[in-house]
């Protein structure tokens, strides 16, 4: 069993990443937990989009990739998937993703969490990714995602569950974490580092 308290899952192109967590739930699919038994759905706030955009942008100026724009259409297309996520309660990447038409990254945690809250635990893989030896890894897709150069738009949607839980789907487009050769290498580049004046 999965304790609901502050649980934090998320996965990127497929592939599942588990934070804060004490448990390892099985290999497939993600059941949420069965606890949630009813929820309401609610369209993304134009301020949640806003904060998630923003703090991408932030990330992305760091790591010299130009911003990206909020696409009305991707948002409408991501909050449709995150009540989908949110009605069957499992974690998993859409059709739409799984065949390269977009990027996705999906977040669910059982309390409502703020826009830069899910980008800063998105990033937060930059940690474990390394710039010597650039390609996709499980444990890094989120981050790469986030601040691949040649993405220009972003879509966020969330669905709330009854129980205060929360799923999160960000879409991108054009779709990053491309695996031919050298897409890393021209798409992830390394944070600027930032030298203080006296």
């Amino acid at each position: 069993d999965v304790s609901i308290a502050e649980v934090f899952i998320c996965l990127s192109n497929g592939k599942r990443n588990i934070r804060l967590l004490h448990v390892i739930p099985p290999h497939g699919t993600l059941k949420v937990p069965l606890i949630i038994t009813l929820h309401r759905l609610h369209p993304v706030s134009k301020q949640f989009a806003e904060e998630v955009l923003r703090s991408h942008n932030e990330y992305r100026r760091s790591h010299q990739a130009p911003p990206l724009k909020l696409s009305s259409k991707l948002s409408r297309e991501a909050a449709r998937y995150a009540e989908s996520l949110a009605s069957t309660r499992i974690l998993k990447h859409s059709v739409e993703s799984s065949r390269g038409s977009c990027g996705e990254n999906l977040a669910w945690a059982s309390y409502d969490q703020p826009g830069k809250d899910v980008a800063d635990r998105w990033y937060d893989e930059v940690k474990q990714y390394s710039f010597n030896n650039p390609g996709f890894s499980s444990g890094t897709g989120h981050f790469t995602a986030m601040v691949w150069k040649s993405t220009t738009k972003l879509g966020v949607g969330k669905a709330t569950a009854s129980d205060g839980s929360s799923f999160v789907v960000a879409r991108y487009f054009p779709a990053g974490n491309v695996t031919n050769k050298g897409h890393f290498d021209s798409n992830v580049l390394p944070a600027k580092t930032t030298t203080a004046t006296p």
